[in-house]
């Protein structure tokens, strides 16, 4: 329970279901940067880092006082855990990459790592039969088997950051408003009478609340911050930059190159400390290699059709995967897809169901 509408309208949902219910909090030692009071709050500038007050982070101390609020008023027991230690290698892995000119997904790392695996382990302990978030995602049993499938509302489906979890959760997982669209949600948070129904929703990396990712790896990592050059795509330079952590495929803003026309990064050299810039069609790329596959499905012998989705808010595109030696696929899409970026996951699709997915090299 992170105190937000769709944890809380979970909780609820089961209670009434008859579930014996526990409430459980990630407590992860994330605290917001302080404001700084006069500045304009630009998140490129370190000094200036202003969090937006009207934010919430799914493991900050208000989300804990409204997640208790809830337990409190359905009679349920309640547990804030000490999950820092983990969510600290959370945040080194975030920071590592970046530092590799990767671009990390944190909340895949924190599904697999923490809310389907320590979390899972102390309910396992705790003698409880089940495991269940908030997450827009729903589990269909198939057979003697059980499927992760996106969840009804596809604006807001989360089963793309879901595809880490262990097969063998799948039997053990409960998405209670997987079938529901955000709307739903909100008005069953009026039925039961919860505070946090018209609560904004937290649409930010939690220990990141003002978006600037190169203040954190800074203050871990300061000896990654060396200038070098921002070339073109023929190896020109055309302008300079503090870091390659500052930068990530696909962006147009920020560069600090004066083109006359949009140009954007397409690629990262961290072997040269160099940014690589071009134009939008520079983007567009066919194929994808990605490494430390998990599947959820019986892993396939031979190359098959799926539709793959390439970041959260990609639209799956289809594609032949082709599965490699070493725990690899290969994706050849049928229509080159804009800024396929190293660090992401690929998942892979049949239809609703999530197959599986691998990291982008």
């Amino acid at each position: 329970m992170s105190g937000g509408v769709d944890s809380s309208v979970a909780a609820c949902l089961l209670h009434e279901q008859g579930y014996e219910v526990t409430g459980l909090f990630m407590r992860t030692g994330v605290r917001a940067p302080a404001p700084v009071e006069g500045e304009a709050g630009g998140v490129s500038d370190v000094s200036a880092a202003k969090p937006d007050i009207g934010r919430w982070s799914c493991c900050s101390a208000a989300g804990a006082a409204d997640a208790r609020a809830v337990a409190g008023k359905l009679g349920i027991p309640f547990f804030a855990l000490d999950f820092k230690p983990a969510f600290d290698r959370i945040i080194d892995y975030f920071v590592e990459e970046y530092v590799r000119g990767r671009t990390p997904n944190p909340c895949v790392m924190c599904n697999e790592q923490l809310k389907f695996g320590r979390l899972a382990d102390y309910g396992r302990a705790a003698g409880a039969d089940f495991v269940a978030t908030g997450h827009y995602a729903r589990i269909v049993a198939v057979g003697e088997g059980h499927r992760l499938c996106r969840g009804v509302d596809l604006i807001k489906d989360q089963s793309y950051v879901l595809f880490g979890i262990d097969r063998g959760m799948l039997a053990r997982a409960l998405f209670p408003i997987g079938g529901l669209s955000k709307d739903q949600v909100r008005t069953e948070a009026r039925r039961f009478g919860l505070k946090v129904s018209e609560k904004h929703e937290s649409q930010d990396i939690c220990f990141v609340p003002d978006r600037d990712y190169a203040r954190l790896v800074r203050e871990r990592r300061p000896e990654a911050f060396c200038e070098g050059p921002i070339v073109d795509r023929s190896g020109h330079e055309v302008g300079r930059h503090d870091g390659v952590v500052n930068f990530t495929i696909g962006q147009r803003r920020g560069l600090g190159v004066a083109a006359g026309h949009p140009i954007y990064v397409t690629r990262i050299d961290v072997a040269h400390n160099a940014v690589v810039v071009g134009e939008k069609e520079d983007l567009v790329r066919d194929v994808l290699e990605a490494d430390r596959v998990h599947w959820l499905t019986d892993p396939p012998a031979r190359a098959f059709r799926a539709e793959v989705q390439i970041r959260y808010s990609h639209r799956a595109a289809p594609a032949t995967v082709e599965p490699l030696p070493g725990e690899r696929f290969r994706v050849r899409f049928d229509a080159g897809q804009i800024a396929i970026t190293p660090g992401q996951a690929a998942v892979l699709y049949e239809g609703d169901t999530v197959l599986g997915g691998g990291w982008i090299e």
